[in-house]
Parts: C-alpha cells; sequence; structure tokens
C-alpha cells in the first residue's frame, strides 16, 4: 500500500473516507465508499464485503457511531500491508469523486473575532464592530443542504436584489466573495429535546471537510438587516470529496485562545481545545492568504453545544462551519483582503482583485502536525462561471 506519494497526498496517518465510482457517468448504483491512500483508492465494499461500504453515500456509515469508526480505522492501519489490501485498490487518477454524504442540515457559524472585527468595521464605520452578544454565544446562521457541492464543482455567479443609485433592483452580484473554513460532518445523531454537552463533542462528530462559503456581498448587505444572510449566501457551499476523521487530528489539538468574559456553563468544558490546522488559500493558484485555524475564538464543540442547546436534534450527515478563518495577520476572505475594494489585492501572476471574477479557480488546502510529521487535511476547489440570463 502506498503511504504517501508527495506533500498534498494522503497517508496511513490521515486514511480519508469518500464516494467514489469508476463508470464513465458515476451512476448512482456504482458509487461506493473508499479511503484515500496516496494515489490510490481503497475499496472497502470490496476489502470489507460489508453493505453499509457498498452505499453512495456515507451516511449508513457516520451513523454507525464512535466505536464502529474506531474499530474500521484500528483494522485499515493494521491491514496496511497485507495482499488483501493490495487487491481493493483503485488509482485515484481513474475514479470520479462525488459528494462524500447527504448533507442532512448545514449551519455556518461566524466564529472568528479578527474576522467578525473586520467584517464589523469595513460594513458598519463609526458603529462598534463586534456586538454585544458576539463574546457571549457562537453565533450563526442556517443555510441550504442542497446548494452544498463537492470539490471541482462549477459556481455560477448569482443574482440577487443589490442597491445601485439608491435604490434596489434585480441585478447579478458584482461583488462575489469566497470565505475559507472548515465543515465538522456530524456522524451520529440526537434525539429532539436534548442538548449535547461540550464534552460529548467526539461521540457525535466524525470529522472535518475543508470548505469554502461562497459569498456574494452587495446581495448580503441589502438583506442582512433584520434576519441575516439568505440569498446572498445560499447559492452554493462547496465541501472537499474526503472526510478526515477526527482521530486523525489528536495530535493536532492546541489550547483554546482565552475567552472574555468566561463563557456560561454549557459552554465551559473541562478541556478546552482548539485544532493547529493551517489553511492555504489560492486564486488562480496564487496564495492570497495563509490563516491559522487554532485562533478562532470559538471552538467546534462550544459551537455544537450552542447548536443543540435549545433541543435542537442533530442528524447522520449533519454539516456545520466554522465560519471565515481569519487571524492577526491573515484573513480569509476577500471582503478583509481587499476591504472591500478599498484596498485592492495583486496577485502573484500581476492580476488585481477586489472580488472574483468570471474563470477565476479558487482552491483551500491544509495541513496539520501529526505524530510522524505534517497530515495532509485536504483540498477543495471551485470554478466561477458566468451568471444566466434573468428576465
Amino acid at each position: 500500500m502506498t503511504e504517501r506519494v508527495d506533500g498534498s497526498s494522503f497517508g496511513l496517518d490521515e486514511l480519508p473516507y469518500g464516494i467514489f465510482s469508476t463508470d464513465a457517468d458515476g451512476a448512482g448504483d456504482s458509487r461506493r465508499v473508499g479511503v484515500a491512500i496516496g494515489d490510490q483508492i481503497l475499496d472497502l465494499a470490496a476489502f470489507f464485503d460489508d453493505p453499509v461500504f457498498a452505499q453512495p453515500t456515507l451516511n449508513a456509515f457516520l451513523a454507525q457511531g464512535r466505536s464502529t469508526w474506531a474499530t474500521v480505522r484500528g483494522r485499515l492501519r493494521e491491514a496496511a500491508d497485507s495482499s488483501r489490501v493490495a487487491q481493493c485498490l483503485v488509482p485515484r487518477s481513474g475514479a470520479v469523486m462525488h459528494l462524500p454524504f447527504d448533507v442532512a442540515d448545514f449551519v455556518d457559524f461566524n466564529s472568528s473575532l479578527q474576522h467578525a472585527t473586520n467584517a464589523g468595521r469595513i460594513l458598519r464605520p463609526g458603529d462598534e464592530p463586534v456586538r454585544k452578544n458576539w463574546r457571549y454565544q457562537p453565533v450563526g446562521y442556517h443555510g441550504r443542504a442542497g446548494t452544498v457541492v463537492t470539490s471541482g464543482t462549477a459556481v455560477r455567479r448569482p443574482h440577487g436584489q443589490i442597491v445601485l443609485d439608491d435604490r434596489p433592483v434585480l441585478a447579478t452580484t458584482k461583488k462575489l466573495d469566497v470565505e475559507a473554513e472548515l465543515g465538522f460532518v456530524v456522524g451520529a445523531g440526537s434525539h429532539l429535546g436534548t442538548q449535547v454537552p461540550v464534552e460529548h463533542f467526539a461521540d457525535h462528530v466524525f470529522g472535518v471537510v475543508l470548505l469554502l462559503d461562497w459569498s456574494a456581498r452587495d446581495v448580503q448587505a441589502f438583506e442582512t438587516v433584520p434576519l441575516g444572510p439568505f440569498l446572498g449566501k445560499s447559492f452554493a457551499t462547496t465541501i472537499s470529496a474526503w472526510v478526515l476523521p477526527l482521530d486523525a487530528l489528536v495530535d493536532a489539538r492546541v489550547p483554546a485562545p482565552a475567552q472574555v468574559p468566561a463563557p456560561m456553563d454549557y459552554l465551559r468544558p473541562t478541556e478546552s481545545w482548539a485544532l493547529d490546522v493551517r489553511l492555504e488559500l489560492s486564486v488562480n493558484g496564487c496564495v492570497v492568504s495563509r490563516p491559522r485555524f487554532e485562533t478562532m475564538y470559538w471552538t467546534a464543540a462550544q459551537q455544537l453545544a450552542h447548536l443543540t442547546v435549545n433541543g435542537a436534534s442533530l442528524r447522520s450527515g449533519d454539516l456545520f462551519g466554522s465560519g471565515t478563518v481569519s487571524d492577526a495577520v491573515e484573513f480569509g476572505s476577500l471582503l478583509e483582503l481587499s476591504w472591500d475594494g478599498e484596498r485592492p489585492l495583486r496577485l502573484a501572476d500581476g492580476s488585481v482583485r477586489s472580488y472574483l471574477e468570471d474563470g477565476d479557480v479558487v482552491t483551500l488546502t491544509a495541513t496539520a502536525p501529526g505524530s510522524r510529521g505534517d497530515l495532509f487535511v485536504g483540498s477543495v476547489s471551485g470554478t466561477v462561471e458566468p451568471a444566466v440570463t434573468t428576465r
């Protein structure tokens, strides 16, 4: 079994899960579960001869819970060099990747203090940049599960109501942005009316994906008050094709940032941890930012606890985004990088961007420390397509 072929491939320390097919049209009945290792995919349906891995999504496997996730990962690591594994390998070059799980619900948070501060200063000049409630609870919005797509899917420039010459009109967005995020994938669900404590995070969350949160800033600006983002966010969210198990990130845990004021009891864990994940955001191959996830003010465990404190239930396949990852030096959105167009960004190829243009290719990659060197967390990309004509 190939352990690692280069710095942008998965090895035996990662073992991420995805859905692949080897037929030309990627028909649903040929899709199955695989694990990426180097330049190959281990076909789990063939290796385990278990119908849960012959499914077109990961949902059935995710629903089996933490004990099963750990058992399967352990068996894969033990069998790494067996002849049985060699018989079940498929070249990644000949496979088609699909959305790894059916997204049950999608929630996106806003948990970077730096991003919240920057966005407040840009969008509400002269006002307090961070609202009082922000430091008391992880704030977020409920997105559209049906518009979550897998890496490589084109993103069409959306329409919406924007303000031109002091009046709202239906028009194509001129401020198409993207935000660099991590997404957390729920495996085991919970019952309606119950809460998930911060200490039970790993019992419910299976793993992480990289996430591109596409944003039409001019549409968002007009609709946000009073109920928050809607059409400015709901047209597309792109996630990586491979889901990295939380167990792969054990060595990436670091102390979480201090929180002032101290959070309420339900948000206060016995041990507060963050993840040292290093992101790299590129436009057309030109790196524009390298923010660090460990600086996020609210942790993923706190986000899940807050999401369920009112008794909202979890389902296998729920997805929640971290929110834009920005730190004190590196910003994870073009809104911040260009300061809403006031400071256009010059790319390494000589081009200039305030926001995305048609044809732009956005790529987000990430690494994290592991026990034997850096782990490859994943990669996700999307290409901007021109808007379609409206009436």
